[in-house]
């Protein structure tokens, strides 16, 4: 049976993306029509869906203005229109939360080898059946891309909660969990993976696909750099372990001539006698063959320890080497997370005036519209053309 790893692990949650209306370098453009979606619905959509009646009942309850949902709920939570990337709210609530599903490596499960269909089939099952094992997790959005380098999943959902105060729908995940039998507390997002991944692991079983336990999240490392981290803390990992096993043998090498030398301690044991020539002593022939050898092993004895302890310095040295190297790579790592996360309120601030100027557009081109259907709809379509040739021409004259 194959072995695969298991990747599930919360996404960023950007919709454009998933849904190619931005294109990134590691997307081959011309297998993305084989890319499944599952669903695809506005989030402003969802949202109304989910929670304008709710809403409409609170309002209806509450006496004084001030305490009444003006406007959307979203816009409520979140203080601005719904959009394509994730928001948090002022109580730390998301518009809505991803997970990045993965069965298999590049190495193993990409695009271009044996299994890279078979993947895809396990994923595309487990995914079918998401929705009805998770009935507080709506999907609006969920994609299967097979136009990176390995097939992977992108779910968003939005939790859905049920309350006696307050609003009686709402969006909360720890609410949704605890409605869905997972708990309370820190744990409970913790046991409902686990538990997506046994039906994972089920579907990958049933496919001939042993899987190994999920690998951690890269964080927000991209793809490139995480592929390089991970390769040289491989290539150190595996340097480390050569090191240690070198480190054992010649532990049992330097065991086993201390047992050889400590044999020396036996030519005290041997008996003695004087003899008439004055203060030479006798020995049995037996003792002395005895004598000789260790004498012999002796000497090898010194130069194999000899040889054994600067072997055993220069892997000392070596460890100590691929140590610091690897606490450096960590460092590094480290570094690169928090310039990461320093970065993060000016890449909202950017995307947030963006945002602006692609509404702003879109309200100018819908009110452009209106007027044109005005004007056609007046008998006016012939001079408004001549208008609009008019004032090119004087345009480019002036130019």
């Amino acid at each position: 049976m194959k072995e695969k790893r298991i990747s599930f692990g919360q996404g960023k949650g950007s919709l454009t993306h998933n849904n190619r209306e931005f294109v990134a370098d590691n997307v081959d453009v011309f297998r993305t029509p084989d890319n499944i979606t599952f669903v695809c619905q506005p989030i402003g959509e969802a949202y109304d869906q989910l929670f304008r009646e709710s809403t409409e009942r609170y309002n209806a309850k509450q006496k004084r203005n001030d305490r009444k949902v003006h406007g959307s709920y979203y816009e409520h939570l979140f203080g601005v229109k719904p959009c394509n990337t994730v928001r948090t709210a002022a109580d730390k609530r998301k518009s809505f939360y991803e997970d990045v599903v993965q069965i298999g490596k590049m190495e193993d499960s990409g695009y271009g080898t044996e299994d890279f269909q078979l993947v895809a089939d396990c994923l595309k099952e487990y995914m079918e059946g998401f929705q009805n094992r998770n009935p507080n997790f709506y999907v609006f959005n969920a994609v299967l891309h097979m136009d990176e380098a390995t097939p992977h999943l992108h779910i968003d959902y939005i939790p859905v909660g049920h309350y006696t105060r307050g609003q009686d729908t709402q969006n909360g995940i720890a609410q949704a969990l605890k409605e869905m039998g997972y708990g309370e507390g820190k744990m409970a997002i913790a046991k409902w993976r686990a538990a997506e991944v046994e039906v994972l692991n089920a579907i990958c079983l049933e496919h001939g696909i042993k899987p190994l336990a999920p690998e951690k999240a890269r964080g927000t490392l991209e793809v490139e750099e995480y592929k390089e981290q991970r390769r040289q803390a491989d290539e150190l990992a595996e340097q480390n372990a050569q090191v240690k096993a070198e480190l054992g043998e010649n532990r049992e090498m330097l065991k086993a001539v201390k047992e050889k030398t400590a044999k020396l301690a036996e030519i005290d044991s041997i008996e003695t006698g004087k003899t008439v020539f004055g203060g030479k002593v006798t020995v049995s022939q037996e003792d002395w063959q005895n004598v000789t050898d260790l004498a012999r092993k002796e000497v090898a004895s010194q130069k194999q320890t000899k040889k054994l302890r600067k072997e055993r310095d220069e892997a000392v040295r070596e460890r100590d080497e691929l140590k610091a190297k690897l606490s450096a790579v960590s460092s590094e790592l480290a570094a690169y997370k928090k310039a990461e996360e320093q970065k993060g309120p000016f890449t909202r601030e950017k995307l947030k005036k963006e945002t602006k100027r692609i509404s702003r557009e879109d309200e100018l081109s819908r009110k452009l519209k209106k007027a044109e259907t005005f004007i056609s709809a007046c008998g006016l379509n012939a001079d408004y053309q001549q208008y609009k040739y008019n004032s090119t021409t004087r345009k480019n004259v002036l130019e």
